[in-house]
């Protein structure tokens, strides 16, 4: 493991997480949104994280020195979440069906609002990790110049 691999472990974790707070807050900005592209409700989306696996050599290597072999995370894909639209009666709605229902989008603000906690939490925990990693390294550097 190099002498940066924990802070470039943990600036890719808060770059992850910066994306999975903005699709949160994309979410949240479109709870009411019965209408987007397409002619249908917005749909939730949710973030996929993977592990950035480092090149072939360095996995090959890594294996028989049976070392660390991951390069921190990245974001596999961004999903529509396939839980079905509410139907709510508001008859005199634009989007309104014969029946006076509305399909609004599968957004619930209880489960962002957990998700977003979360996000932040780990955002917060990696930015807590960087901090070490860099006191870490400058206790070293001072242990050098004695």
């Amino acid at each position: 493991m190099g002498m940066f691999d924990s802070i470039n472990i943990n600036s890719s974790a808060l770059t992850a997480e910066k994306a999975r707070i903005d699709i949160i807050s994309k979410n949240i900005a479109n709870e009411k949104t019965t209408r987007s592209t397409g002619g249908q409700p917005y749909r939730r989306q949710t973030v996929v994280f993977q592990e950035k696996k480092k090149n072939l050599f360095s996995q090959y290597l890594s294996k028989h020195k049976k070392d660390f072999n991951g390069d921190g995370v990245k974001i596999a894909k961004i999903v529509d979440d396939p839980t079905p639209f509410k139907l709510v009666y508001e008859p005199g709605h634009p989007d309104a069906d014969e029946n006076g229902y509305v399909r609004m989008p599968n957004v619930e603000m209880v489960k962002e609002m957990v998700d977003m906690i979360d996000a932040q939490r780990a955002y917060e925990a990696n930015i807590t990790a960087m901090n070490a990693s860099k006191t870490m390294l400058m206790k070293t550097l001072d242990i050098g110049r004695r």
